[in-house]
């Protein structure tokens, strides 16, 4: 049997244990490992500078570097999410009722975990913590395959949560880290469908689609985060300033930061010049459409098939439209179904921007950068699925669960 083989054999073996635990015993865990997290945070900080000084020999871009950075606020951020994570109802083994049918059969459905869920992420040590918190507390055994720019952290991170597993009497492999990175093993790892139920992949979009086209086992797709926010001839500047500011500039890695600012041509006038000062005081590059270009000092200019870009960085794309209906179409074209933002105080333009709009989350006057689990109550998030199989937006524990058909008769029998 090869490592691979193991780890998910054990791991799927690891969470059948879950199943005997109580709510409140798997709260128990959770807070303990919160405290060992702070407890410990000299200790990962210190295998997460292994890391960040392997980034800069490798000269990884700002916006990886950022990803992979941990700070005692981020660790203790991560500490929190698992906290929230204990205080949220637990989904596993709540049932609704579909009633006494015809037959005399009574129909209910029952939550239940998936099994095992293999987490494949690059930059990201935080995953560990979250998918590790996310996938005890929803019942799940988790297989962690993080990239070699940062195994030291993830390993660090693993090391406390084992500690806090074996506090409890409970199996390490309930949360398992692959500690080689090489491709061969994740090749490997994917094919692993009878102990494996469900792949996340967490990274880039050429990662996303490489485990898309190897794996033999679900996979849960987010591909990029293409995010919008468009200004509407009703908005309110002194909203829409600081809601394109902040989703652009406050952390430009990640995939809820701004993208692209779609601005009504009623009030271009008014509003393009306050974004260009603002805009270049922040250091933030520009491309633009040749309506919105004028009002820059410099700027590239896009045609019309160059927008829809992911730029992770401190630069965005801005376009006129003439009107909703031009700002809904360029989201159609060019969003990735991740999060769109409107700024507009017409309640029935808002309304409608919320239905029409095809993306996982879709905020009125409210800054791109909520799209997070941790802000939208799940506690933390395990991923953010841009693909609607069979979750759609940031997943918390709920979407880590299945349900399954619960029947009672009193002897029936089909005629």
């Amino acid at each position: 049997m090869s490592l691979i083989e193991e780890l998910a054999k054990n791991a799927s073996k690891a969470a059948k244990q879950l199943a005997i635990l109580s709510t409140e015993q798997k709260n128990t865990v959770l807070k303990a490992l919160a405290a060992a997290l702070r407890a410990q945070s000299e200790e990962i900080l210190k295998a997460n500078q292994q890391d960040l000084d392997a980034a800069k020999q490798n000269q990884l871009s700002a916006a990886m570097v950022d990803r992979l950075t941990l700070t005692t606020q981020r660790i203790d951020d991560m500490a929190v999410g698992v906290e929230q994570i204990a205080q949220l109802p637990d989904p596993v083994g709540t049932t609704r009722e579909l009633g006494r049918q015809p037959s005399g059969i009574l129909v209910r459905k029952m939550r239940v975990p998936l099994g095992v869920i293999c987490m494949i992420y690059e930059a990201r040590p935080n995953v560990t913590a979250d998918a590790g918190a996310l996938c005890f507390k929803s019942g799940n055994g988790v297989i962690l395959r993080g990239g070699k720019e940062a195994l030291n952290s993830s390993l660090a991170i693993a090391k406390v949560m084992h500690q806090v597993l074996n506090q409890f009497g409970l199996p390490e492999e309930l949360i398992t880290v692959v500690p080689d990175p090489d491709r061969a093993l994740l090749l490997e790892l994917m094919q692993q469908k009878d102990d494996i139920d469900l792949i996340i992949p967490r990274g880039g979009e050429g990662l996303i689609e490489f485990v898309t086209n190897n794996s033999a086992i679900p996979v849960i797709q987010h591909f990029k985060g293409v995010c919008h926010l468009y200004v509407d001839a009703d908005a309110d500047l002194d909203i829409a300033m600081p809601l394109l500011l902040n989703g652009k500039t406050q952390r430009t890695g990640v995939c809820n930061a701004l993208e692209c600012l779609l601005v009504h041509r009623d009030i271009a006038g008014a509003f393009l010049p306050q974004v260009s000062a603002a805009l270049e005081g922040a250091q933030v590059k520009i491309n633009a459409c040749e309506k919105a270009a004028n009002y820059f000092n410099t700027v590239k200019v896009l045609s019309d098939d160059e927008f829809g870009e992911e730029y992770l960085d401190l630069e965005i794309a801005i376009a006129v439209v003439d009107d909703f209906n031009g700002a809904l179409a360029h989201i159609d074209r060019f969003g990735s179904h991740h999060t769109e933002v409107i700024c507009t105080k017409n309640q029935k333009t808002a309304a409608l921007f919320q239905q029409c709009v095809d993306a996982s989350v879709v905020m009125v006057n409210a800054s791109s950068r909520f799209s997070d689990g941790g802000q939208l109550g799940l506690g933390a998030e395990i991923g953010i699925a841009t693909t609607k199989l069979h979750a759609y937006g940031p997943m918390g524990l709920e979407s880590l669960t299945t349900e399954k058909y619960l029947v009672e008769g009193e002897g029936q029998i089909r005629e």
